[in-house]
């Protein structure tokens, strides 16, 4: 009997995990929807659109929203850093699919943007979708104090290039067919994948008006939120599904990729991550009843299938 209300609460808290994810996604595909609305008179605004909306988790929006509930920030005042983080994020992938990069020619379950577009559109509205990420923030309408802004402009620019998802990209692809050890290829994951986390929860960190202490404290946490997603993606990518993740399974091991899973096997691959998503979990203990969104989260990103 236990066992089964144990398995019926886990059902009931993936159902609404994926719920939260959708409306979430909903939100941040309309703010950038109605921020474009102004711009449509670029032709690069199509393949934008189709690179960034609808499509994807937007998990690190859900990340930044979760905390800023840790916190009683509210909605409004972190909208416009989740859309630049989704307008960061997407402009990696699309410049991560080409056939100079990782050579992917699905994502998110549809065509990547430069099969669809062609090469140059999808360089160029990666480029553009990096651009944009600061020109939300910029906005005029998104009143947060000037330092705020200042901080988190630095903060996204530091994790967006060649100290963050650039480096960590650059990185991934000299590791290929090459005998790394585990402390860089967690290097090379933090900088790709963490880096972007680090700055989901720092960013939320700036606007609650933490200390500099607490706003690290912050920013490490979600490098090692982004350093256990990564390790799910791995996962999913050995023996996830195709259909359910969006895009072709088994890529790591053909292209030779340096992953904690190739490095030491399924099984110890496995258990640092449940390890690592302990120690996370530790770490939200002192914000009690308010961090249970994030934490909920967090259990997702281990068990997700997609």
């Amino acid at each position: 009997m236990n066992y089964l209300k144990k398995n019926l609460k886990n059902l009931k808290k993936k159902i609404m995990i994926k719920k939260k994810l959708q409306k979430n996604a909903k939100k941040i595909d309309r703010f950038l929807i109605n921020f474009l609305k102004k711009q449509n008179f670029s032709s690069l605004v199509k393949p934008m659109k189709y690179g960034a909306i609808a499509g994807g988790k937007k998990i690190r929006s859900t990340i930044i929203l979760d905390a800023g509930k840790m916190f009683n920030i509210s909605e409004k005042k972190l909208l416009n850093i989740c859309a630049a983080v989704e307008c960061i994020h997407s402009y990696s992938l699309i410049h991560d699919d080409l056939p100079c990069m990782d050579n992917d020619a699905i994502r998110r379950g549809k065509p990547a943007t430069h099969i669809k577009f062609g090469e140059a559109s999808a360089v160029l509205a990666g480029s553009s979708l990096l651009t944009l990420a600061f020109e939300i923030i910029a906005d005029k309408k998104y009143s947060i104090h000037p330092k705020m802004k200042n901080e988190i402009t630095r903060s996204l620019a530091r994790c967006s290039g060649h100290t963050g998802i650039a480096g960590g990209q650059e990185l991934d692809l000299k590791f290929e067919n090459k005998k790394k050890n585990i402390n860089q290829i967690i290097n090379m994951q933090k900088k790709k994948t963490g880096m972007l986390f680090n700055f989901c929860l720092y960013a939320a960190g700036i606007v609650a008006n933490k200390k500099k202490n607490e706003k690290s404290f912050l920013g490490n946490l979600g490098e090692e939120i982004g350093l256990l997603f990564q390790l799910t993606d791995d996962f999913l990518d050995t023996k996830g599904s195709s259909k359910l993740v969006g895009k072709p399974i088994k890529k790591d091991k053909k292209k030779g990729k340096s992953t904690l899973i190739n490095l030491m096997g399924e099984e110890k691959a496995y258990l640092y991550a449940k390890n690592l998503k302990r120690k996370i979990l530790r770490k939200l203990k002192k914000h009690g009843k308010k961090a249970n969104e994030l934490i909920n989260t967090i259990e997702f990103i281990l068990e997700r299938k997609f």
